[in-house]
């Protein structure tokens, strides 16, 4: 493994996900399948709405009873039936007449539109006055117009959301299956880490936190993996194989540092030792150049680097994927979003850049890019980002307002 490969960002994404297979299914309550995804497409098993219903609290009526009323001049009809959400009309509208309906509650036939109550005088009596016929078609959700029975609501592989929840709840699934979560090993390697119960050795300056091996935790959760801790590795080739087995349950591993060419970096030698089957090691990409990927065990085995930036930016880019796609996910990648650069960026020609950036607004309306904060490796503050910029390869500077792609990280807001 001493010779690095310098393949391509696009050439080294192809393998990653090439060597990811989903991993199966469970079954899960519906009330815990929030965030995962769907494993078999999900069909209406009846219409949604059931039945014609009223989206407002007020009249039903018929557009003909009621057409040119105003303030001036309004329509006095009978109230011949009043229906409350959960009770049903006695039956359809009587001509010449209005029924009280509530919000979702069934409109009875012949009801063309349902009258706001703020359009009448609320109908006092048994009588209302209508003052605005604006709503004489309008504000009657018809059966079966969000869903009809035999509709597949949810399609395979699709990121089950609040609204996904809905539609599987209407359609009676107390249970669904689900891609079962990647459990994924993450070690952390080198003699300079410390954890929390030595971090007084940090305050004093001797060590360094070990904030990867929380920050791939966090960023495998939140891609649908279970993360294994398996702790820090020492600079000792031993302790490397020991925590290595303890990943014997694991379906894939992310590792961090010691895939450089450092005197005491043993990660390469140790997985040559296992029989670790090399995908590629080095490629053309800033950060995270020094990543080696390859099968250790027939499970993906991800080698990212250690500084911070570069190990988050490599996750994001070359592990989220392939994590997804094992977990079941139809849509691995992150779309893209079209921005404009709100600066002058630059980036070294022969490789291709991911720049940290926060996205905003112009007076356009277009989306907006710019940095930030300082761009190296270490830097990891510039990862409180909202995404990641491309700068191709071929391209060393990027001018304001040009046009830019950027992988969104996180949900933005735009400047007040």
């Amino acid at each position: 493994m001493s010779d690095a490969d310098w393949i391509s960002f696009d050439e080294a994404l192809a393998l990653v996900l090439d060597a990811a297979a989903p991993l199966g299914t469970e079954r899960v309550p519906l009330s815990a399948a929030l965030g995962r995804s769907l494993a078999r497409g999900a069909e209406a098993v009846a219409p949604h709405p059931p039945w014609d219903n009223s989206a407002m609290d007020g009249f039903a009526v018929r557009i003909d009873e009621v057409r040119g009323a105003s303030p001036e001049r309004p329509v006095v009809l009978p109230i011949s039936d009043d229906i409350p959400a959960g009770a049903f009309p006695r039956g359809p509208l009587e001509p010449g007449s209005v029924a009280r309906v509530m919000t979702g509650a069934p409109v009875p036939e012949g009801a063309t539109g349902v009258v706001r109550v703020e359009h009448t005088d609320g109908g006092p009596d048994v009588r209302v006055r209508i003052f605005d016929d604006a709503d004489g078609e309008r504000h009657i959700r018809f059966l079966g117009e969000d869903v009809q029975a035999g509709d597949t609501m949810v399609e395979r592989g699709e990121e089950l959301g609040a609204a996904a929840v809905a539609l599987l709840a209407t359609a009676g699934c107390e249970q669904v299956d689900v891609g079962r979560r990647p459990r994924v090993g993450v070690l952390a390697n080198g003699d300079e880490l410390a954890d929390f119960d030595e971090f007084e050795e940090v305050r004093a300056g001797r060590r360094i936190m070990n904030s990867n091996g929380y920050a791939l935790a966090a960023q495998l959760a939140e891609s649908g993996a279970e993360p294994v801790p398996l702790g820090i590795a020492r600079d000792d080739p031993g302790d490397l194989h020991r925590r290595l087995a303890r990943a014997e349950s694991c379906d894939a591993i992310v590792s961090a540092a010691g895939v450089s060419v450092g005197e005491h970096d043993y990660v390469k030698q140790v997985l040559d030792e296992l029989g670790f089957e090399r995908s590629f090691w080095r490629l053309r990409m800033r950060p995270g150049s020094a990543t080696v990927f390859g099968l250790l065990g027939g499970r993906p085995f991800w080698g990212v680097p250690g500084n911070p930036a570069s190990a988050l930016v490599t996750y994001e880019t070359l592990v989220r994927p392939a994590i997804r796609k094992m977990a079941g996910f139809a849509r691995p990648c992150r779309r893209p979003l079209r921005c404009v650069a709100a600066h002058d960026l630059r980036g070294p020609r022969h490789v291709l850049s991911f720049l940290r950036v926060l996205i905003g607004s112009a007076e356009s309306g277009a989306l907006t890019a710019r940095l930030s904060g300082p761009q190296g490796s270490g830097n990891l503050g510039s990862m409180l980002a909202d995404g990641l910029l491309a700068i191709p390869v071929g391209t060393d500077a990027i001018g304001a307002g040009d046009p830019v792609d950027v992988i969104p990280l996180r949900e933005w807001a735009s400047p007040a």
